[in-house]
């Protein structure tokens, strides 16, 4: 059984740094998708930072420059950075991984990925 477990959430002023985990058990292509997507209500869920089953990143736009990504040496648990936050960086986040390396194209894309966590919301406000 595949399980994602994020922690980290929480409420950071505009300009602060949060660092969000994901443990990771299950998975067991050594070629998996994993990733940190994010969602505000009433609003689709959007890709925020990727590792491809080669290894290679991927940033939305809006994180690029603020925001990093990496994987653990064991390749069970999945961080996110973050950096000079927004208000607009306020959303749940959520991990999530898949069994397969994927197309550049589709890397970004949540409808690409299987195996999600439950969320950790991230608020940023003074």
């Amino acid at each position: 059984e595949i399980q994602l477990v994020e922690s980290g959430g929480g409420l950071v002023e505009p300009g602060g740094s949060l660092t969000l985990s994901c443990a990771v058990s299950g998975l067991t292509s050594r070629r998996s998708s994993m990733g940190w997507f994010r969602q505000i209500p009433g609003q689709e869920r959007e890709g925020v930072a990727v590792i491809d089953g080669v290894g290679s990143i991927r940033f939305a736009d809006s994180v690029k420059g603020r925001f990093t990504v990496s994987k653990g040496n064991a390749g069970n648990s999945l961080y996110l950075q973050m950096n000079s936050l927004k208000p607009e960086d306020t959303a749940m986040y959520y991990c999530a991984a898949v069994n397969s390396d994927l197309p550049y194209s589709d890397v970004l894309s949540p409808r690409s990925y299987n195996y999600w966590g439950q969320g950790t919301q991230v608020t940023v406000s003074s």
